[in-house]
């Protein structure tokens, strides 16, 4: 297949590398120095034993219309840089293009088709002014769900940290012909791709820690095991799991996993700095709006009372500011998933 990658990040940079060594025709959309290394010595991807994959028969470019149509494009940057670049994907699409969204949070595409009275609404917390919606049509996307964790160590270097799969599903929940065909593409590639007959609630699953474990430990530079045994952080932690839940619920999306559960999952990973702590350290633009902003634009929608979210969220946008003042969002390098 000829696959675009927009964004040799963490993820985009992991992606790319496996599929091409699986002999896929991979392009990366990127910039700067990341380009630069990339059309010099390729992609190298240092595992978690130290073993080496280099990707070297790789395009790279910053031009858009260079790469011609492709079979499939991927948008592996974060949520609040997909706007960014909105209006130069559709330079890669031909009539039967499709787009795999790798992004956390909820997605602006998220009420295609997901049928009921808040259909085809735009999700404004990740797509304040639509673009993403008109220029990256929902009917091309595929849905995708990234839980690998990776690094940006250097350009044209990447780490992978732990984690090899990637869920994906259509927004309709069919198995169409198009989504089985990137599924076996990823699956060749060495990822665990399965189709899934309902992605959104793949999307909670996955948003569910993120949204409790990633502000917390912005906030208090804390890691997830800290979080997790510590009693106050542990309370707050469910009580914010319980309000999005409620949230979800309304939507019709049903938790495979009780609370507790799931944060017994997040305190057995250990010392590990989520990617939004991550973010504060680096001074880079926190994904707050994508984590916890888009879900009070959905309570507000379901007209479901969230307060402990509400409060954290405004915490952290606070702690954010300087930060997306000086519009550090130019070069992603954190942990990709968590």
């Amino acid at each position: 297949m000829k696959i675009a990658i927009v964004g040799a990040g963490a993820v985009g940079g992991y992606v790319g590398v496996k599929l091409s060594l699986a002999g896929e025709r991979v392009t990366f959309l990127a910039r700067g120095a990341n380009l630069d290394a990339i059309r010099s010595r390729g992609v190298k991807l240092v595992l978690g034993d130290g073993a080496e994959l280099v990707a070297r028969d790789v395009q790279a470019t910053a031009d858009y219309s260079a790469p011609g149509p492709q079979d499939l494009v991927i948008l592996a940057v974060k949520a609040h840089q997909l706007e960014t670049v909105a209006s130069e994907v559709p330079k890669l699409f031909g009539p039967e293009t499709c787009v795999v969204t790798m992004q956390n949070g909820i997605p602006y595409w998220y009420f295609h088709k997901h049928g009921g009275p808040l259909e085809g609404r735009c999700v404004a917390a990740v797509d304040p002014a639509g673009v993403n919606l008109l220029r990256i049509p929902p009917a091309r996307v595929i849905g995708c769900v990234v839980y690998p964790a990776s690094v940006l160590a250097a350009p044209g270097v990447i780490r992978h940290i732990e984690g090899d799969r990637f869920p994906v599903g259509e927004l309709d929940g069919s198995a169409s012909s198009r989504v089985q065909a990137v599924s076996a593409c990823f699956i060749r590639a060495g990822f665990q791709a399965p189709v899934l007959d309902n992605i959104r609630a793949e999307i909670w699953l996955k948003l569910w820690g993120n949204l409790t474990f990633n502000p917390i430990s912005a906030l208090t530079r804390a890691t997830l095991i800290e979080i997790c045994q510590f009693p106050g952080t542990r309370t707050l932690a469910a009580t914010m799991m319980a309000e999005a839940q409620a949230v979800a619920h309304k939507l019709g999306i049903t938790f495979r996993v009780p609370i507790e559960r799931r944060i017994a999952g997040a305190e057995r990973v250990g010392k590990h700095k989520t990617s939004m702590l991550q973010d504060v350290e680096a001074g880079r633009v926190m994904e707050t709006d994508a984590l916890l902003g888009s879900v009070l634009e959905l309570a507000r929608m379901t007209e479901t009372p969230v307060p402990t979210l509400e409060a954290v969220y405004a915490l952290t946008k606070l702690l954010g500011r300087p930060f997306e003042a000086d519009g550090q969002s130019a070069a992603p390098r954190a942990t990709a998933s968590s």
